[in-house]
């Protein structure tokens, strides 16, 4: 799956602690595709296993090191392989749709309620895209690897601004209004 991709991608961005990847994958990579701190110490464990990433020497500490990673020449050739590679697009799994089609056949009772709650997280991330966009990516940051990173937040962007738009349209049909216009 992409999780070790992501991994790799991060660490060669930049070495970096499990403690760190986890909080990079927060601020960055969480944004379209979120791994949770064990998931990603399991996965540095296979990767190094693997030969494709090692443990940087390091001091020793008093509170027992923490590991830095390095992308060893095996893994930046499995990243390049894995980028190359075709892949089909997959097929959109989301529950809320499943749920509203749930409610299609048993009844929608609170629908409207969790509708408008996820308009607004959809509102709140969006709002959040375009701060990242504004702050990270001024006209004269052109080079291609800021063009590839601000085409991933473009996607983001867009896909915040299609839920956006859908879930305004979903309300409108049904006619009930908001929170905000109660």
């Amino acid at each position: 799956m992409s999780l070790p991709h992501a991994i790799l991608t991060a660490l060669l961005e930049k070495p970096s602690s499990g403690l760190e990847l986890t909080r990079r994958f927060d601020r960055s990579i969480g944004y379209f595709w979120s791994a949770t701190h064990q998931q990603i110490y399991r996965e540095l464990g296979k990767l190094e296993q693997a030969g494709q990433i090692r443990a940087l020497p390091s001091e020793p500490s008093a509170r027992g090191g923490k590991k830095e990673y390095e992308v060893l020449p095996a893994g930046r050739e499995a990243l390049s392989d894995w980028v190359a590679r075709s892949e089909d697009p997959k097929q959109v799994r989301d529950p809320l749709l499943l749920r509203i089609r749930a409610a299609a056949v048993v009844g929608a009772p609170g629908l409207d309620a969790e509708l408008h709650r996820h308009l607004e997280l959809h509102r709140r991330q969006l709002a959040e895209y375009l701060e990242i966009e504004e702050r990270d990516f001024p006209p004269e940051r052109n080079s291609e690897q800021d063009r590839l990173r601000h085409l991933v937040l473009r996607g983001g962007i867009d896909l915040e601004s299609f839920w956006i738009g859908w879930l305004t349209r979903a309300l409108a049909e049904d006619g009930t209004p908001g929170p905000e216009s109660v």
